[in-house]
């Protein structure tokens, strides 16, 4: 991260290599801020416990819709906060970027979010997000057996998604 200069506060994370490590972690949330999934294939430095990292990823997503939704300059009313908006409606976050990684997100219309941590070098993820929240709806929602809230335990999701994950880049 850079401050008004050219001195570094962190230094920037390896190049990828090609066996792929562009993803980091993957999260999974529902409407309701539940931590469904959470996934990490290269995340060498751990800092908070697990309850306490989701929850801070919920509040920054929460947050920075909320910001995104309040500076949209088009828009004459403001919506309600927590609401997802269909594709195409209103001003939307979808990533940002730091020297050390990014991270980009996705909401369905029925409130789940995907959020990928990658390498800061990834280019645009929507696509894949989609392809990721087609996974989802193929091996989890039409699952029988799955019960909507509670964590994914689906072995084919995961198997196809570490597959699909390793592969970006």
């Amino acid at each position: 991260m850079q401050f008004f200069g050219s001195s570094e506060i962190s230094p920037s994370p390896p190049a990828p290599t090609a066996s792929g490590n562009y993803g980091h972690m993957m999260y999974v949330f529902n409407r309701n801020g539940v931590c469904l999934l959470y996934r990490e294939w290269n995340r060498p430095l751990r800092t908070l416990n697990q309850q306490q990292d989701h929850k801070l990823m919920f509040g920054l997503l929460f947050s920075l819709k909320s910001l995104t939704a309040k500076m949209d300059p088009t828009s004459v009313e403001k919506g309600n906060l927590g609401v997802p908006l269909l594709p195409g409606q209103g001003c939307s976050f979808h990533s940002f970027r730091t020297n050390t990684y990014k991270l980009s997100f996705m909401e369905s219309p029925s409130g789940i979010k995907i959020i990928l941590v990658t390498h800061p070098r990834a280019g645009d993820l929507r696509e894949p997000l989609k392809y990721i929240y087609n996974l989802y709806v193929e091996y989890v929602v039409k699952n029988p057996l799955y019960s909507p809230g509670t964590p994914i335990k689906s072995e084919l999701f995961n198997t196809n998604l570490d597959q699909y994950v390793r592969g970006l880049g």
